[in-house]
């Protein structure tokens, strides 16, 4: 393990930021996010690394920097130990664990606390009560908070399969410490019960180091419905409303927005008070999202909390205009919550795509290459959240996805178009990406009427699929390519700079 001192980003402090220097203990676009506002608080950041990440764009935007010993780049950002006794050599104060890796592991946040620092995030009993999904639906029963018919483990495989079978089908078996879409499996009949349960806890045990699963009845077409909240750790939460994830491919988000598409004000209400009241009943501390399933009549029910910052927390931020990081470094320095609920309103529409390296066409299987241009739209109703740059090597280390696309308009017809323009003007060549599948999603004219549900890509494959290309016009566009850019010339040439801008030479 070794430490680099790197210059200084940070703007001009704000008057007493509430830690003098946090250590990020994550990576790529999350970790320059929390970076970003580190900086604008005047709190000096560090970065940790993989010896292949010397030159990753969160390192370099760093002001210290962290070489992390391991077998594997990911075994290195699971080091919990490690990072730890890195933030104590480098005298931080606190560890900002981002989202993936260490974010939702109480025995990290615990061990952090005990090391003398200051973990960003919930409390470790917190991480443990709501990490294990049976304890969850437990917890959320308990308080008021509507659940789905469902089946716990007693050890005993046959009284599971018949309380189970009882309940009725379709039943969804899932992993009790899972997530991610790992040890899921959708059962449509008895026969298949059994083998579907033996597999699920397989996959669980492969996954996640614990074996146990549930079972819960399945809703047909259900629409994922997401709470972004707040809590003081002192029985006080306010929500700032909620998220539509329903786009999803192997139960894994693509497309996200806030507010959710036509979603009643009534039921809004009744969703975000019932996250608030699962918050307050855990005197939950810092960040969090409350995650519901909700199907065609309007019933709602607890599906899972995830005690961290999520992946799509841009759009919230984009619609309310408030800085979730800035909010979660304040909460965990023991300050009270800035706004009241009734502070706090939406404004505009905001959608958000990940962009992924993985090639749609072939079942979403990861993509490998190195970054030969990278252009992205700018502008005031655009974030693009990235750690990316030309020669970049995307390799399977790490989750596919490289970046963001996070468009504002006044309401959800304008966001749509100004995402699907952004998306037009976004160019990644040397690995293949998502970038035109979710333009063609959001052009979809399912998509622009709302009808969304979880299974909407496998419903909607056909209409989906890529338009068929000629030969002429696959010429047509490389000749559009060689003629407008360089990249791309240097690129198909195989020549490197600064010959490849000479153009034609003798020896």
């Amino acid at each position: 393990m070794t430490t680099v001192s790197c210059p200084s980003v940070r703007s001009v402090a704000e008057a007493e930021p509430p830690f003098a220097k946090v250590l990020v203990a994550n990576r790529g676009e999350i970790a320059v996010r929390v970076m970003r506002t580190l900086a604008e608080m005047g709190i000096a950041s560090v970065a940790v690394h993989h010896a292949v990440e010397r030159s990753a764009a969160h390192v370099l935007l760093a002001d210290e920097v962290v070489e992390l010993e391991g077998a594997t780049p990911i075994a290195a950002h699971l080091d919990g130990a490690q990072i730890v006794r890195a933030a104590r050599a480098v005298g931080a104060d606190a560890i900002h664990p981002g989202y993936g890796f260490l974010s939702e592991n109480a025995d990290f946040a615990r061990a952090v606390g005990e090391a003398g620092l200051v973990f960003i995030g919930p409390r470790p009993e917190t991480i443990r009560l709501m990490g294990d999904k049976i304890s969850a639906i437990e917890f959320a029963r308990a308080n008021g908070v509507p659940v789905a018919p469902s089946v716990m483990p007693t050890g005993d495989l046959d009284a599971f399969l018949a309380e189970a079978e009882a309940i009725g089908f379709p039943l969804l078996i899932k992993a009790a410490a899972g997530g991610g879409g790992k040890g899921m499996n959708i059962v449509r009949s008895a026969a298949d019960l059994a083998e579907a349960a033996r597999l699920a806890a397989s996959e669980a045990s492969r996954y996640f180091g614990d074996g146990r699963i549930y079972a819960e009845r399945w809703v047909e077409r259900p629409r994922h419905i997401e709470v972004q909240i707040l809590g003081d750790g002192r029985g006080g939460a306010i929500h700032l409303y909620e998220r539509e994830c329903s786009v999803q491919r192997r139960f894994q988000k693509i497309i996200e927005e806030a507010p959710a598409a036509a979603l009643p004000i009534a039921l809004r209400d009744e969703i975000c008070a019932a996250a608030v009241r699962l918050a307050r009943a855990a005197d939950y501390a810092n960040a969090g999202t409350v995650e519901f399933i909700l199907d065609a009549d309007g019933r709602f029910h607890f599906l899972e909390m995830n005690t961290r910052l999520q992946v799509e927390h841009p759009v919230t931020e984009m619609v309310t205009g408030i800085d979730l990081v800035r909010a979660q470094i304040e909460i965990a320095a023991g300050r009270d919550l800035r706004l009241a609920q009734d502070e706090i309103s939406l404004r505009g529409h905001a959608v958000e795509c990940r962009i992924c390296a993985e090639d749609t066409e072939n079942g979403y299987l990861p993509a490998t290459g190195t970054i030969r241009l990278l252009e992205h739209p700018q502008g005031r109703n655009i974030r693009f959240e990235n750690a990316l740059s030309r020669g970049q090597k995307v390799t399977t280390d790490f989750d596919p996805m490289l970046a963001k696309l996070v468009v504002h308009g006044r309401d959800r017809g304008e966001a749509i178009d100004r995402a699907i323009e952004a998306l037009g003007d976004l160019a990644i060549l040397g690995v293949t990406v998502n970038v035109d599948h979710l333009a063609r999603i959001l052009g979809h004219e399912a998509f622009r009427a709302g009808a969304l549900h979880t299974g909407f890509l496998v419903e909607h494959a056909a209409t989906l699929a890529p338009p068929a290309t000629s030969e002429a016009e696959r010429d047509r566009a490389l000749i559009a390519a060689l003629l407008g850019f360089h990249e791309f010339r240097e690129l198909m040439a195989g020549v490197s700079e600064p010959h490849a801008s000479i153009g034609f030479w003798r020896n």
